[in-house]
């Protein structure tokens, strides 16, 4: 070899060297993503229903007496006991056929003590053989009729002082009154079809909701116990605003009946309010456990996404953090997440954020979810 020969060969491996370190120096580093570590596990399935809120409770407030409305004696949406004073009706009538239902007792009373003196006068009488048996017959009937007339006084009385202690109408229920719907001065009669105020049991109450006739069908032949097995059983809610109640209820009772038009059966559940955040005619929806599925993956569903088929798709980061495409079977969803149930197995890293730059098959720098917020603040400090 020359020394020309060997020159050239020494610079063309020194350029080889340089070029082989620019281009180690620009090669980028793996893309930062953020993942989730799966976990399998058993999860309890449930069916959201539409509902209504129904008081556990409601006394509608009527006159049992006829009269004019003297005074009001609650606050409109005040709570009430059983036997509280509701109205005060105008009772000088009423007193008045009391005392004459007194009277009247006072006078049968007074005739059955007569007609029994003359009872044991004619008894004596006919020991005597001075009387007649007629007329002592006719001494004992006197007697029998007044003691019966007596009776009937009594039960007058009683009649009366019924009607004028209601004269003062009281609670029958204990519970949350509305607003009045009569004024005083006004004229009130028994029984009338319009009620002067309503009273609702708020704790607990009840709410009605529909389920499909097929579903009722597996509750009766216990199919739905098999299938939860010894699963949360408890019955939860979501308000109007798509916030959950805090108090769980229970499943009461179900109509035995089918509607024709619609197919469903109404199903009532019982629910404590101790706020009183739940009232009557209010829409609500329940969510009612269905079953169990076993040995299934909750995934994140910000890590599934949909190809052009429609086909469920997700990314997970492998041992050697190479980014993998696995095709998915999706059951439902639960909440936030999707239940998988093939494609992802326990200990699968999903990738969550950060894949909109990757491609599979690339190499990438793996962050379970969280341990970013850690590590900025570690680093703040």
């Amino acid at each position: 070899m020359t020394l020309n020969t060997a020159k050239l060969t020494l610079a063309a491996t020194i350029v080889g060297i340089s070029c082989g370190v620019a281009i180690a120096q620009d090669a980028p580093p793996p893309t930062p993503v953020t993942v989730v570590t799966l976990q399998a596990e058993d999860t309890t399935l449930t069916t959201t229903l539409p509902g209504r809120v129904v008081a556990s409770a409601v006394a509608e407030v009527r006159p049992q007496v006829n009269g004019i409305i003297q005074e009001r004696l609650f606050d409109e949406g005040a709570d009430v006991e059983f036997g509280d004073p509701l109205y005060k009706i105008d009772d000088a009538t009423y007193e008045a056929e009391l005392a004459q239902a007194e009277a009247s007792v006072a006078q049968a009373q007074a005739n059955l003590d007569a007609t029994t003196k003359e009872a044991e006068r004619f008894a004596t009488l006919l020991d005597r053989n001075v009387t007649s048996a007629q007329s002592y017959d006719d001494a004992i009937a006197a007697r029998d009729a007044a003691s019966a007339g007596l009776q009937l006084a009594q039960a007058q009385l009683q009649t009366a002082r019924i009607n004028l202690d209601r004269t003062t109408i009281r609670a029958q229920l204990t519970g949350s009154l509305g607003r009045s719907l009569t004024t005083q001065g006004a004229l009130v009669t028994a029984g009338q079809a319009e009620p002067l105020a309503t009273i609702r049991q708020l704790d607990p109450v009840y709410v009605d909701v529909t389920q499909s006739a097929a579903d009722i069908i597996r509750w009766r032949r216990g199919h739905t116990d098999q299938e939860l097995g010894d699963a949360d059983r408890t019955v939860e809610l979501i308000l109007a605003d798509g916030a959950p109640y805090e108090q769980t209820g229970q499943l009461t009772a179900a109509e035995p009946h089918v509607d024709e038009l619609t197919g469903v059966v109404v199903l009532r559940l019982e629910f404590d309010n101790p706020d009183r955040l739940l009232l009557p005619g209010m829409y609500v929806q329940v969510e009612m456990p269905q079953g169990v599925v076993e040995n299934v993956i909750l995934a994140p569903q910000e890590g599934i996404t949909r190809d052009r088929r429609g086909q469920p798709t997700a990314l997970v980061v492998n041992d050697e953090n190479v980014v993998e495409q696995r095709m998915l079977t999706v059951l439902r969803d639960s909440g936030n997440h999707w239940i998988v149930t093939e494609g992802l197995e326990d200990g699968d890293r999903l990738i969550v954020a950060g894949f909109q730059k990757i491609a599979v098959g690339a190499t990438v720098a793996p962050q379970e979810r969280g341990a970013e917020t850690t590590d900025a603040s570690a680093a703040q400090n």
